[in-house]
């Protein structure tokens, strides 16, 4: 057992939250190390988000970390709301004068690694077998196995960005005690493709077949997703197949034209809010999807792991420049005020644009009073603008 590696912070997980929060403590000089359990390989190639908030895009820029998402990144100044055929659209750069970027998850998570590489900051790949130890003291310890071996990384703290299904919410006490969830009866089928976005603005499409989404990652890449059960399985659709959908679910018009090619991925993802309200215990805290899940129709996801990961990177931070424990105590309350408003919002968005099982006549009519609503009232619009380019953090 190698027993002599010491560093301030273990970050256990390297996908965006770790990642980011290694470089926010690396420009601060707090030292830190990473463990993986994948290959960098996949870990860069995970096909994820792609809209960033301007906190998102702000904490890029604050670590250095900018250069290829601000020559490459896409801003959108709004998006389209749409229901069988009749649109909205959500003028963000008006309502409220900021817009988003459009700017994949893939990419962001590669800037990230290539800026830990170039800045020295350890990432250890491939780790097996983690295990927490002593968080409820003043000197916690991680251990893992890589390569056979066992390994020992003393430290001050830990920090759990290891996902829905990692090890350090579970290691938490009592975590399951605050967990709140809800379970959407339905998917999302998804297909990314190389082909030019059906309009250079995302729509959400809300149909009499189901929710569909036009997304984007680049000008020449596109990302579509379309509502389905969440008992089917991805072998029983072909590209035709889900681009016939599409068609049908969005409008394939002159104006908006859907243009078809191979897919590179395809997947079906399970719609799920859920959010562990017990964030940290001792010198153990969590963050990201380990702390929380949203749907994704709010494009909410990889954005409260940005705001997440700067609470705890301000609380570390002043706990080792100006010997402050205030902020480390308080991280889950600032934390979750956040999560909870960007749940709600993500909730609200899909209430407005799915159709659910068993929906009466009244919840559709609710559904058209609500966008009706939306499409006469610049309030409105300007909440759900706020909202969409992120509150502030």
């Amino acid at each position: 057992m190698d027993t002599h590696k010491k560093t301030q912070v273990v970050i256990v997980g390297g996908g965006v939250a770790g990642l980011m929060l290694s470089q926010l403590l690396h420009v601060e000089g707090i030292s830190c190390v990473i463990l993986e359990r994948q290959t960098r390989a996949y870990t860069e190639g995970r096909i994820r988000a792609g809209v960033l908030e301007f906190g998102t895009v702000n904490l890029m820029r604050k670590i250095g970390v900018s250069e290829r998402m601000d020559r490459l990144g896409l801003l959108h100044e709004g998006f389209a709301l749409m229901d069988d055929g009749e649109k909205v659209r959500i003028a963000l750069h008006d309502l409220v004068e900021t817009d988003v970027m459009v700017y994949g998850q893939t990419e962001i998570t590669i800037d990230l690694m290539d800026a830990c590489v170039a800045r020295g900051t350890p990432i250890v790949f491939e780790v097996k077998d983690v295990v927490l130890h002593d968080f409820e003291s003043s000197a916690p310890y991680v251990t893992y196995i890589k390569d056979g071996s066992q390994h020992r990384l003393d430290c001050d703290f830990i920090a759990g960005c290891d996902g829905a299904h990692g090890v350090c919410r579970a290691t938490l006490p009592d975590a399951a005690k605050y967990a709140v969830e809800k379970v959407y009866p339905f998917g999302w089928l998804g297909i990314l493709s190389d082909v030019p976005p059906m309009d250079h603005e995302l729509i959400y499409s809300n149909h009499e077949r189901g929710f569909a989404l036009a997304s984007q990652r680049s000008s020449t890449r596109s990302r579509y997703y379309i509502q389905c059960d969440v008992t089917e399985k991805i072998e029983n659709w072909s590209d035709d197949r889900i681009w016939d959908e599409l068609e049908v679910r969005l409008g394939d018009t002159t104006d908006h034209r859907i243009t078809r090619g191979p897919s590179l991925e395809k997947s079906i993802a399970p719609l799920k809010s859920f959010v562990c309200e017990k964030m940290q215990h001792g010198r153990l805290f969590i963050a990201g999807d380990a702390a929380h899940i949203v749907p994704p129709t709010g494009a909410k996801g990889l954005n409260l792991a940005a705001s997440d990961v700067s609470y705890l990177a301000d609380a570390l931070i002043a706990h080792y420049k100006l010997g402050e424990e205030a902020g480390l105590k308080g991280y889950t309350d600032r934390a979750l005020s956040r999560i909870w408003k960007a749940e709600r919002f993500s909730w609200s968005m899909t209430q407005l644009t799915h159709r659910f099982p068993q929906m009466t006549a009244f919840d559709r009519k609710m559904q058209k009073a609500e966008l009706s609503y939306i499409r006469n009232s610049a309030a409105a619009q300007t909440s759900i603008a706020e909202n969409y380019i992120g509150l502030p953090y």
